[in-house]
């Protein structure tokens, strides 16, 4: 495989008709625009319904922010996304998912004793999700017991998400 990225890199500022999707991207992502965005504003029709999506997953549901970064950490093994994985093992740090269970996440069945129930219940649908696209009916009600309806859908969204993001990543080889 090519080591270089499928699509020319858009420069900030470099396009005025990008200025507003370009600022609101430096809004929500902390002033800087990566790589990643870059890649997607040869789209900006989905470049701003992207920053949109993934800004209502990652900053706006309740999902506590531990489970949600080792969703997509989970994600991120899953589909070989080294680019996604470093971009949120700091995250995952701040989150206070410990260093050995950012190690294990790869693992993480063989290394349950790292993980609380939840974390287990999330990175379970996380692999259902990610490898098999269905949910099995019993997964399905032990996430029922444990979620509420909107609980359900944000962790549900977090994978579905983060799937998406890692397989764009890898389709147009954005690495780090």
């Amino acid at each position: 495989m090519s080591s270089a990225i499928r699509v020319p890199l858009v420069e900030p500022g470099t396009k005025p008709e990008l200025a507003d999707i370009e600022a609101t991207i430096r809004a929500e992502r902390g002033g800087e625009i990566a790589v990643l965005y870059q890649a997607l504003l040869n789209s900006p029709a989905i470049a701003s319904g992207w920053e949109q999506m993934l800004t209502a997953v990652r900053n706006r549901t309740e999902i506590p922010a531990d489970l949600r970064e080792l969703i997509i950490l989970r994600v991120a093994v899953i589909n070989r996304a080294s680019f996604e994985f470093a971009a949120h093992a700091p995250l995952a740090r701040k989150a206070g998912v410990s260093e050995e269970a950012i190690g294990a996440v790869g693992s993480w069945s063989e290394h349950t004793e790292l993980f609380s129930a939840d974390e287990q219940l999330v990175l379970e649908l996380t692999d259902r999700m990610t490898r098999d696209v269905n949910v099995p009916e019993e997964l399905a009600q032990r996430l029922q017991a444990r979620f509420d309806p909107r609980g359900l859908v944000e962790v549900v969204a977090a994978v579905a998400a983060y799937n998406m993001v890692s397989r764009f990543l890898v389709a147009l080889n954005i690495i780090h």
